[in-house]
């Protein structure tokens, strides 16, 4: 794991290259619990374990790389910020899922728990991440 300090509020990120493998989900998991706690932001534990872990699964089924990375940063005093990088340049497809599908819901997920989530190119891959906010702070 790598701690880099924000500029913007003097509080450690957190990040961490995990194998694109589904092992991978419960250690980001881990992760963004652990950050969080650190930060003394725990309300937010439950819905970033679900965020992190719809973003970790889609890395896992649709990039291309061996492994992908994880950041979790805190860009503002009531703001966390979950991304993972990849290697792949398809920007996430946010669709609605049919009643019968396994899959299909974890960006309506994500979108439903933050309080805004995008996707970022770079020049060999993507950064797809979602912010969430203390619900004081709103």
């Amino acid at each position: 794991m790598t701690m880099t300090a924000s500029r913007a509020t003097g509080h450690p990120g957190y990040s961490e290259t995990l194998l694109r493998r589904p092992e991978s989900v419960a250690v980001a998991r881990r992760l963004v619990r652990c950050a969080l706690a650190a930060w003394g932001m725990e309300e937010l534990a439950d819905d970033g374990a679900v965020v992190v872990s719809e973003l970790v699964t889609n890395a896992v089924q649709h990039a291309r790389s061996e492994v992908i990375r994880l950041v979790v940063s805190r860009p503002g005093p009531a703001t966390v910020r979950i991304g993972v990088v990849d290697k792949s340049k398809a920007p996430p497809r946010h669709r609605p899922p049919g009643n019968q599908d396994d899959s299909g819901r974890g960006l309506v997920l994500v979108a439903g728990l933050t309080a805004v989530w995008g996707s970022d190119p770079l020049p060999w891959g993507k950064r797809v991440w979602g912010e969430l906010r203390r619900k004081d702070s709103r």
